[in-house]
């Protein structure tokens, strides 16, 4: 399988194990829901969890994969503050935790422009 092709499966699967993970380990999640939402941080922590999944299936189907790599990247862009937040409150734990808290900022902009990638890739293939 060319790499193009494996490129939105691997995407697909890296959403798909994210939001897997919001509904077995929510805790962790919760925990870096932004204070100003409002209500229940594991309210968040579920519909974060559902549209993942719900990308990761679009993103996954080529049919609606530009759209939901789009989305994708929409989405990568409006969890940022979430991971902000994280780094911000780990700033004090043991230095491997602080440094995945802080090496999770810079991260979201390959996730950003993957997404975006496989997009462009997808909308040729309609």
């Amino acid at each position: 399988m060319p790499r193009s092709e494996r490129s939105p499966l691997l995407l697909a699967g890296l959403l798909a194990a994210a939001g897997a993970a919001h509904f077995t380990a929510p805790r962790q999640f919760d925990a870096i829901v932004p204070r100003a939402l409002p209500g229940s941080p594991r309210t968040w922590t579920y519909a974060s969890g559902i549209a993942e999944l719900a990308l990761a299936a679009g993103i996954a189907a080529p049919r609606t994969r530009a759209t939901a790599a789009k989305a994708a990247a929409a989405f990568f862009v409006g969890v940022f503050p979430a991971n902000v937040r994280m780094a911000v409150d780990w700033r004090h734990r043991p230095a491997p935790l602080r440094t995945a808290a802080l090496a999770r900022l810079p991260l979201q902009v390959p996730l950003v422009l993957w997404a975006r990638g496989v997009a462009r890739n997808g909308e040729g293939r309609r």
